[in-house]
């Protein structure tokens, strides 16, 4: 019966709101997760707009590439930011289908993890559908680079995410992790790790209007060359790294189904990792959608996950 369930489609079986802040606008936001039906993926719906089309697809081709964050935009120019740590815990929860309404333009940070999202999914429940997971199936390797960024996307029976990074500030330093992401990893390991900037970096931001609703103490780890700035230290002695897994699997949910691929990521952003979707749906024979029986279901993000193995950080 277990390898039956594990075969279908996902959806939360029922709504669920979050209400915060956002991190670069600072302005007030509630965001609802609903249940949706089979084949209806991840979309977004902007509750606060009266005309025009409110719908913004979670998916590589509408995302509006920055730096800073991951920006989806639809065809009418209208757009929602900040989706990334959000994306990541519905695909670490293992959900596939959901209608995301929001009443402004950005996610709100919350905690700057993914763990909020994660624990109140858990919460509701998962509600298996009546229709095959699809998957897409990395078949070539395909790399894109920027500067000294680098990240690829090579065959593998799993999804894989390797990061290393690489910062001038003592605090932070050289990091690298390896993880698989089923079994629960995500849940156990990386969701709990939240956004982080150097000092120097906020001013900065804030001078240009950025990181309007950071907030070292609540929503973000903030260093300053050897320093921890951020009240109650790090949650993890290599935090940084972690929290640029759990981005690279909110960014590459936007594919528009579970993949199964090895990622790497060295020095890698929200928008390198975008180039590299793009990249790989442009390449000839590079990717393929395939219908997932029971053994290959059991290697998506999110099979396995279990309650107990949540952190209790929030």
């Amino acid at each position: 019966m277990i390898r039956e369930r594990v075969r279908v489609q996902t959806t939360i079986k029922s709504a669920i709101s979050f209400t915060g802040k956002g991190l670069h606008s600072g302005a007030p936001a509630t965001v609802t997760v609903r249940p949706a039906g089979v084949h209806h993926g991840i979309w977004f719906s902007r509750s606060d707009v009266s005309v025009g089309d409110r719908m913004i697809p979670a998916r590589w081709d509408a995302v509006n590439r920055s730096p800073l964050c991951t920006k989806l935009e639809n065809t009418a120019g209208l757009s929602i930011s900040t989706v990334e740590h959000l994306m990541a815990a519905l695909a670490g929860c293992g959900i596939h289908n959901a209608l995301i309404e929001i009443d402004g333009p950005e996610v709100p940070i919350l905690d700057g993890s993914a763990i909020p999202f994660v624990r109140g999914f858990m919460q509701r429940g998962i509600r298996v559908l009546a229709a095959p997971v699809m998957a897409f199936e990395v078949m070539q390797t395909v790399s894109v680079t920027e500067g000294d960024a680098t990240a690829t996307l090579a065959p593998s029976d799993t999804l894989r995410i390797d990061f290393e990074i690489d910062f001038t500030d003592a605090a932070i330093g050289k990091q690298k992790k390896s993880l698989v992401m089923n079994n629960g990893s995500f849940a156990r390991e990386l969701c709990d790790s939240r956004t982080f900037c150097r000092q120097a970096d906020v001013v900065a931001m804030q001078a240009n209007g950025l990181a309007l609703g950071g907030d070292s103490g609540e929503n973000a780890v903030v260093f300053d060359g050897d320093r921890v700035v951020s009240p109650g230290g790090l949650r993890h002695a290599d935090e940084p790294v972690r929290h640029k897994m759990l981005d690279a699997l909110g960014d590459l949910a936007l594919a528009g189904a579970p993949l199964l691929g090895h990622y790497t990521g060295l020095r890698a952003g929200h928008s390198l990792t975008n180039t590299l979707l793009r990249k790989l749906f442009a390449t000839p024979g590079a990717v393929r959608m395939v219908e997932c029986d029971a053994a290959m279901a059991q290697r998506l993000p999110g099979y396995g996950l279990v309650w107990d193995e949540i952190p209790q950080v929030a």
